[in-house]
């Protein structure tokens, strides 16, 4: 028997074969184009054929993974008329004078590159669209691919890594179980394979060989592990673990519908965090309370221009609407520094997570940040829409805020746009700065939500993004808890609420102890509400 250890996605246990599927190598496409119109003709072809496949895609996956999760090819479908990802093509195509399999190639991995360097986990996974769209119009231009001959039976997948839309193709009467070489977790393909309530593996890494095609395997979705050639106890240990699962995941369910209460009556709102329309889709398939941050970062990255006020809008009212009137809780753009957009001036920094970043550059370049708020006032018409700062270190930063909101109100006004004029304001505390400044910070806003990832990074002097640091990185540090103790007790003397957002919302470790603190709001994401909300219940 081997034992692989990676990194679970979905906690459950399968048992069966494995068929390791190799994806056609698409090595470097470089080559002359001897007539410019036609390749430009070639590439606009693939682009509508590969639209029409995205459309049968998105349909299937309807009937699979449900209308959350199939929503990312609604959001791939926007990628493939991406102006960033076009105009880049066609300028290759018509004045570098190349095939139109080497412009979508080169522009794929350029694109794909930009997300990957941000350095936020979160956005970093959405590169994988970008290549998945890069695959599909690349097959397209090369003819088509040669069709793989699955197993007749139920086996498990294993791959070097699995595109969003090669990981729909397969159902769950097929494929029991993912194991990948690679991957991310935070990637769609994650999230489809939680969707469809399949154990997945990410990041085995190379001890997962070609040469175990065919061999006798079981995933430990709890404990993260890949047993190939199964002993006869490990398999029986891996069937009791299996029912167990069974039996806690249908009293999960039934939470569904459920108030969030304590044994001691007290009710907690349980919130969704997300960044897409999928996210969106998800939170409510969890039964979200709302929306606790919704990141707006992505409208922001990968373009070459900033979002229009309408792609704001429009977005925004999108995301209203199907919450149907639940809170929404919209973050102000993260951006800048180690998130480096080309409509901005910045230069890359030494210290990005301490530069000009978030709310720092909201002021400085303040037509910016109006333009997100005119979308948001306008949006807030059709939802319950509250608004939150990010990086807020002093009061003083609040009131430069509040003379910006007026500005953007009075330029909707002289529009003669019509919109919601008073909307909830709340800031992030994810500064020590603003957690010491707390009293004061609350007199000037409705809420505060405790950003407990950057909190711990600045409390801890602590880069989060650092693999050296992991034996120093405590997510339950003492001066983390307290800091954030210190903020609810001053949020609840000024009379307003307050929330957590951050990883550690999701901790259940931590859930009784934020409840003693007197945190209002857990804000996580939308796979973990149904478990969080049972520990809430058991307490």
């Amino acid at each position: 028997m081997r034992v692989i250890q990676g990194i679970s996605v979905y906690e459950d246990i399968c048992i069966g074969r494995l068929f390791y599927y190799g994806r056609r190598n698409q090595e470097n496409q470089y080559a002359p184009a001897k007539d410019c119109q036609r390749e430009l003709q070639r590439y606009e072809q693939a682009i509508m054929i590969a639209w029409e496949q995205l459309q049968d895609v998105q349909r299937q996956s309807l009937k699979t993974v449900g209308e959350a999760n199939a929503a990312i090819f609604e959001m791939q479908k926007l990628l493939l008329r991406d102006p960033e990802f076009t105009e880049s093509a066609e300028r290759m195509i018509s004045q570098e004078k190349v095939s139109a399999e080497c412009a979508v190639q080169t522009t794929g991995r350029y694109m794909a590159k930009q997300l990957e360097e941000t350095g936020d986990p979160y956005i970093m996974e959405r590169a994988q669209d970008v290549r998945d769209i890069t695959a599909r119009l690349l097959n397209i231009l090369e003819g088509g691919g040669k069709e793989t001959n699955f197993p007749d039976g139920p086996f498990i997948l294993a791959a070097e890594d699995l595109l969003p839309s090669e990981t729909v193709q397969f159902t769950k009467d097929k494929v029991i179980g993912f194991a990948l070489c690679g991957g991310g977790v935070r990637s769609h393909t994650a999230i489809l394979a939680k969707s469809m309530g399949i154990p997945a593996l990410f990041k085995l890494g190379d001890e997962l060989r070609e040469e175990f095609d065919a061999v006798l395997a079981a995933i430990d979705g709890f404990e993260g592990v890949l047993y190939l050639d199964p002993d006869e106890e490990t398999l029986n240990s891996m069937r009791r673990k299996k029912e167990e699962a069974d039996r806690r995941r249908l009293l999960l369910n039934d939470l569904k519908g459920k108030r969030n209460v304590t044994g001691s009556g007290r009710s907690v709102k349980v919130f969704a965090n997300v960044g897409t329309m999928a996210d969106v889709w998800a939170a409510r398939e969890n039964d979200a309370g709302g929306i606790g941050l919704l990141r707006s970062e992505l409208l922001y990255l990968g373009r070459r221009e900033a979002p229009s006020e309408e792609d704001l809008f429009v977005f925004y009212r999108q995301v209203l609407e199907r919450m149907e009137g639940k809170e929404v809780v919209i973050r102000t753009f993260d951006i800048g520094a180690d998130k480096q957009v080309p409509y901005v001036g910045t230069a890359r920094e030494e210290n990005p997570a301490l530069g000009l970043r978030a709310i720092r550059l909201g002021l400085r370049y303040p037509e910016l940040l109006k333009t997100q708020l005119r979308a948001l006032y306008r949006a807030g018409r059709y939802g319950c829409l509250r608004i939150m700062y990010p990086m807020i270190t002093s009061p003083e930063e609040v009131c430069q805020l509040k003379t910006l909101e007026e500005q953007a109100r009075q330029e909707l006004s002289h529009r003669g746009e019509t919109f919601l004029e008073q909307v909830p304001t709340g800031i992030m505390i994810e500064t020590p700065a603003a957690a010491l400044l707390a009293g004061e910070l609350a007199k000037e806003v409705d809420f505060f939500s405790v950003g407990t990832n950057d909190l711990t990074q600045f409390t801890l002097a602590l880069d989060r993004g650092s693999g050296y640091l992991e034996q120093f990185a405590d997510p339950g540090h003492r001066a983390v808890l307290r800091l954030t103790e210190m903020a609810a007790k001053q949020a609840h003397e000024a009379g307003i609420w307050i929330g957590v957002c951050g990883d550690l919302a999701a901790d259940t470790r931590f859930t009784e102890r934020f409840l003693e603190m007197g945190i209002d709001e857990f804000s996580v994401a939308p796979g973990e509400i149904l478990r969080l909300r049972q520990k809430i219940r058991g307490l």
